[in-house]
């Protein structure tokens, strides 16, 4: 049997970054990543009214 030998915390994160962004440059050759659009819905609301036609 193989034995795994304790890795520190930063060693761990350390890795675990690095093969996070070899992910990103991979998706990127691929085009797969998404731009972020802004929300439609929040730019796109109706004043709300109901004091004007209350006429509180």
């Amino acid at each position: 049997m193989s034995e795994k030998k304790k890795v520190s915390l930063a060693e761990a994160m350390k890795q675990k970054l690095a093969q996070q962004t070899s992910q990103a440059v991979e998706r990127q050759g691929q085009g797969l990543v998404k731009k972020t659009q802004p929300l439609k819905n929040q730019l796109s609301k109706k004043p709300n009214n109901q004091r004007k036609r209350t006429g509180v």
